[in-house]
C-alpha cells in the first residue's frame, strides 16, 4: 500500500493536499489508481495570482473489471449548475466493487465562474467556444488548453451537463449526431423531451474555436450534450432524471449490471435556432416549454412603457419549443424562443 500511494504521488505530479486531506494532482492517471474504490482529486489547471493551483474536484470510480472510460462534465459554464447534484448523487449511490470501467466526473469545471455566479470565464470569455484552447494563450485560451489535455483526453465516452442560462430556461433536451448510431443511442437513453440533432463543429458568434464537445468527437471521444433545465438552481426533478438517464447509458455499456431497453424519443429535430425581437419594451412570451407551434402561430408580443402592443411576433415554421426567455425586460436582438424543426417521420 505504501509503495502505491508513493507511485501515486510520483506519477501525477503531486503538489498537495487540499480540504478533507484530498490530494491536489497536476495531472490524473488512471492506471495507478486502485480498482473497486472511489477516488477524490483537486487537479490543477494553471495557478492564481498567489501561484496557488486553479483546481478543480474530480471523482474517480474505477471499477474491479476492465470497461470503458465514461465521462461527465458539469458547469463548464458557471451558473449552470444541475449536472453538479447530478453527479454527486450518481457517486453516493454508486459501488465501485461492482462496476466495470472507469467513471470520472467533474462537479465544477470552470471554478472561477462559478465563484462569481456568472457564466463565462473570468476574462468574460465563453469557455465552450474556444476548444482546443491555446498552451501561451491567454487566460481563458491556456484554461480550454488544461481542460482538453488533463480531462478530455480521458474519455472513451463523454457526456457534458448543461442548463439555460440567466434569462430563460429550457426543457431536458439533448444535443448530439443522431445520424452517427453510437450518439443517437446515447441521447436515446438519457430519455430527454427532445433532441436537437447536429454535429457540435459550428463556431459561435465571435468565437474562432469549437465547443467542448466537438472537441472531444475530434478525439474520437463519442461526447454529447445534455441541457438540463435552469440556471443557478438546483432542481429535483431535472436531477433526478439526470441520475436515471446517466444510469441507464452505463448499464447499456455493460459498467452497470442489469439490461436497459433503447427508448423512443418522439422529438427529434433536425435543426434548432433562436428567435429575437426587433422592437425594445417588455417581453411576454406566450407558449410553454415543449409546445408545438405552428407555422404563423404566435409566440409572444413586446410592449411599451404604456402597456401598447408595438409588435406581435409568430412561429415562422413549425417546430417545438426548445427553451425560452424568463426576461420581460428587452431590447432588439433580445431572444423570444429557442425554435427546434422537427425531423419529418
Amino acid at each position: 500500500m505504501k509503495i502505491r500511494l508513493l507511485l501515486f504521488f510520483i506519477c501525477t505530479s503531486f503538489l498537495g493536499v487540499a480540504q478533507n486531506n484530498i490530494p491536489i494532482v497536476e495531472r490524473v492517471d488512471l492506471s495507478i489508481l486502485e480498482k473497486g474504490k472511489i477516488h477524490k482529486l483537486w487537479l490543477s489547471l494553471g495557478e492564481d495570482f498567489q501561484n496557488k493551483p486553479i483546481t478543480i474536484p474530480v471523482f474517480i470510480a474505477k471499477g474491479k473489471e476492465e470497461g470503458p472510460v465514461l465521462g461527465l462534465t458539469a458547469a463548464i459554464h458557471g451558473n449552470e449548475l444541475n449536472g453538479i447534484p447530478i453527479i454527486h448523487n450518481i457517486f453516493e449511490n454508486l459501488d465501485p466493487s461492482s462496476l466495470k470501467g472507469v467513471l470520472v466526473a467533474i462537479p465544477g469545471l470552470n471554478p472561477l465562474a462559478i465563484d462569481r455566479n456568472q457564466r463565462e470565464f473570468i476574462d468574460g470569455t465563453d469557455l465552450n467556444r474556444i476548444f482546443p484552447g491555446k498552451e501561451h494563450g491567454n487566460r481563458s485560451e491556456q484554461m480550454a488548453y488544461q481542460i482538453g489535455k488533463k480531462v478530455i483526453s480521458l474519455f472513451d465516452y463523454h457526456i457534458d451537463l448543461h442548463t439555460a442560462s440567466f434569462g430563460r430556461i429550457n426543457s431536458l433536451y439533448g444535443r448530439g449526431d443522431m445520424n452517427d448510431s453510437t450518439l443517437s443511442t446515447m441521447l436515446r437513453l438519457i430519455e430527454p423531451d427532445l433532441i436537437v440533432s447536429n454535429k457540435g463543429k459550428a463556431s459561435f458568434g465571435t468565437a474562432s474555436g469549437l465547443t467542448m464537445r466537438a472537441y472531444a468527437l475530434s478525439l474520437g471521444v463519442k461526447s454529447i450534450t445534455v441541457e438540463y433545465g435552469n440556471p443557478q438552481v438546483f432542481q429535483n426533478d431535472m436531477i433526478a432524471r439526470g441520475v436515471s438517464g446517466i444510469k441507464n447509458l452505463m448499464t447499456h455499456l455493460g459498467m452497470l449490471k442489469g439490461k436497459v431497453s433503447i427508448p423512443v424519443v418522439e422529438n427529434v429535430c433536425s435543426k434548432s435556432y433562436w428567435i429575437y425581437t426587433q422592437e425594445g419594451g417588455y417581453l411576454e412570451v406566450l407558449v410553454q416549454l415543449n409546445q408545438k407551434v405552428e407555422e404563423g402561430e404566435q409566440i409572444a408580443v413586446v410592449k411599451d412603457s404604456f402597456g401598447t402592443i408595438v409588435q406581435t411576433y409568430s412561429a415562422p415554421e413549425s417546430g417545438i419549443v426548445v427553451g425560452k426567455s424568463t426576461n420581460p425586460v428587452a431590447i432588439s436582438g433580445s431572444r423570444i424562443i429557442h425554435l427546434g424543426v422537427l425531423t419529418e417521420k
